[in-house]
């Protein structure tokens, strides 16, 4: 998410000028919105001497049932709780319900920071 910083404008309407332009770190990029589809992923760097993998499009999910852990097909997104159009443009973070080829399963990874799907079961 973007930080806009703090008003321009003070309490009593009076404008604020501001002391210094934003910093290379103090700058937000547009969220990646992981949708369903044939997997595309996108490195950017991120802070530090590091970089991030964030997932475009994904079909593959790791979805966890108890013990094991097992490489699933994702078909599509049926609920999200973080927005409900989400889950009408097939899109998906964490907390979301998808439909896989395993059953119904929830979303704990954030694909658009780490570039995949971890998913445990829903029962």
């Amino acid at each position: 998410m973007k930080d806009q910083g703090r008003s321009p404008r003070k309490r009593t309407g009076g404008r604020r000028r501001p002391n210094h332009k934003k910093k290379k770190h103090e700058l937000g990029k547009d969220t990646i919105e992981t949708q369903v589809g044939e997997q595309r992923l996108k490195t950017v760097d991120a802070r530090g001497n590091t970089q991030k993998i964030r997932a475009v499009q994904t079909n593959v999910a790791s979805v966890a049932d108890g013990a094991e852990t097992v490489e699933a097909t994702i078909e599509n997104v049926v609920e999200n709780p973080s927005n409900p159009n989400y889950a009408r443009r097939n899109i998906i973070t964490k907390g979301a319900i998808i439909d896989t080829s395993e059953g119904q399963a929830r979303v704990t990874s954030r694909p658009g920071q780490h570039g995949q799907v971890s998913a445990v079961l829903v029962e």
